[in-house]
C-alpha cells in the first residue's frame, strides 16, 4: 500500500466498528476503553485471568513523568507523554498529581548537573525545599530538582479500573481467552483486530526485544513520601513511588534481557539498597513482593503502531507503557475513524 494512506476509509468515522483487542496489559486496555468509549463494540481477549491480568504492566512504576524520562528517551516520548498525561488526568480517577523529585547523594551531584541539563520542566530546589516538598527527607540531601507537572499512580488499580470502565462501556472482556491462530482470525470476517500481545507479536515484528525490569513493594510506617523520588547514580537510576496504606514500589532495574524468572541476589541488593539509601527509616520496613517483568521494546526503544491489513499491532511500550497508553489508543482510534496518519504510525 503507499505509504500514507489507510485501508480503512475515512466514512468510518460515522460507522461503528467491531474491534478485537488481543492482550490485556495497559496498551490493550487503553485500546479497548478508547474505542469503546468512542461508542464502537470492542471485545477484548487476555490469557491471563482477570486478577492477574497486566503482565509486565502489573510490575510497574506507573509514573507519569515526560520530563523525566526525557534524559534517556528519544524527543518524541516526551511530546507524546505530554499529551498521555493530560488523557489520563481527563478519564481516569486516582492519579496523583504532586510531581517528581529527583536526588542524588553528594558524591553524585555531577549526575544531578547531567540529569537537570538533559531535561526540562523542572526548577532546582535547595536543602529548605526538599524539606518543605517531603518533610522526612530533611537535611538528608543539599538540593535536588523538582518536577511540578508530573504524576504517579497505582498500577493494580488502575488496570482494574480500567477494567471495571470497559465493562461499564459495554465492552466484552475474555479473561483466560486463548489467543486465536492465526491471530488476525481474531476479528471475524468484518472486525479489526488491534494486536497488544507485547513480545508474543515477535513473528510479526521481529526488531522487538526483551528488556527486563525488577521491582520491590516495600511497607514502611517509619518513611512518609508523598510523590515519586528518583535517586540518581552513576551506575543506574531507581525510584520510589508511594503507593496507598503505607506501601512503596521500588524500581525498576532496566537489563537487556528477556526471560522473566525471579529477581536476582544483586537486582535485589540495588533495589533494597535505593531504598535505605534515601531514608534509613526504611531498613525496618517489611518486603511485601519483588517480581520481576519483560517489556517490549524497539531499537530505538519508542513504541510503535504498524498497520497490516486490518491488524494494527501497538507494541514496544519499553519503560514508558503507562505514560503513551492513552495516546497509542488515541492515535489508533483516530486512525480507524478517519485513516489519519501519524509517524509512530506506520502502513505495511
Amino acid at each position: 500500500m503507499p505509504p500514507g494512506r489507510s485501508q480503512f476509509n475515512a466514512s468510518t468515522s460515522v460507522d461503528r466498528l467491531s474491534a478485537t483487542i488481543i492482550g490485556g496489559g495497559i496498551f490493550g486496555l487503553w485500546q479497548a476503553f478508547e474505542l469503546a468509549r468512542r461508542g464502537h463494540a470492542v471485545t477484548l481477549h487476555e490469557a491471563m485471568s482477570e486478577a492477574e491480568t497486566g503482565g509486565a504492566s502489573r510490575v510497574a512504576g506507573a509514573m507519569l513523568a515526560p520530563y523525566c524520562e526525557a534524559e534517556g528517551a528519544e524527543p518524541i516520548v516526551q511530546e507524546l507523554g505530554v499529551r498521555g498525561l493530560s488523557l489520563w488526568r481527563d478519564a481516569v480517577p486516582g492519579i496523583v498529581m504532586r510531581g517528581s523529585l529527583v536526588l542524588a547523594a553528594p558524591r553524585d551531584q555531577g549526575e544531578l548537573t547531567r540529569f537537570a541539563r538533559m531535561t526540562d520542566g523542572h526548577r532546582t530546589v535547595d536543602a529548605e525545599t526538599v524539606a518543605q516538598l517531603e518533610p522526612d527527607l530533611a537535611d538528608r540531601f543539599g538540593r535536588g530538582l523538582f518536577y511540578p507537572d508530573e504524576g504517579h499512580m497505582e498500577p493494580r488499580r488502575v488496570l482494574a479500573s480500567l477494567v471495571g470502565e470497559i465493562r461499564r462501556l459495554g465492552g466484552t472482556l475474555n479473561f483466560g481467552s486463548a489467543v486465536p491462530s492465526p491471530v488476525w482470525r481474531a476479528g471475524g470476517d468484518g472486525g479489526v483486530v488491534i494486536d497488544c500481545r507485547g513480545l508474543a507479536a515477535r513473528e510479526d515484528l521481529p526488531a522487538l526485544r526483551g528488556v527486563r525490569g525488577e521491582m520491590a513493594v516495600l511497607r514502611s510506617r517509619d518513611v512518609t513520601l508523598t510523590r515519586a523520588v528518583r535517586l540518581l547514580h552513576p551506575r543506574f537510576a531507581l525510584y520510589i513511588v508511594p503507593w496507598s496504606d503505607h506501601r512503596y514500589m521500588i524500581g525498576a532495574t532496566v537489563i537487556e534481557r528477556d526471560d522473566a524468572g525471579p529477581v536476582t541476589l544483586r537486582s535485589a541488593l540495588d533495589l533494597l539498597g535505593t531504598a535505605y539509601a534515601l531514608h534509613p527509616g526504611f531498613g525496618e520496613a517489611d518486603i511485601l513482593e519483588l517480581s520481576s517483568g519483560v517489556r517490549p521494546a524497539f531499537p530505538d526503544n519508542v513504541p510503535k503502531i504498524v498497520a497490516k491489513g486490518r491488524r494494527l499491532l501497538v507494541n514496544g511500550a519499553h519503560r514508558h507503557g503507562y505514560l503513551l497508553a492513552p495516546v497509542m489508543a488515541e492515535i489508533a482510534a483516530n486512525y480507524l475513524e478517519t485513516g489519519a496518519t501519524h509517524p509512530i504510525l506506520s502502513m505495511e
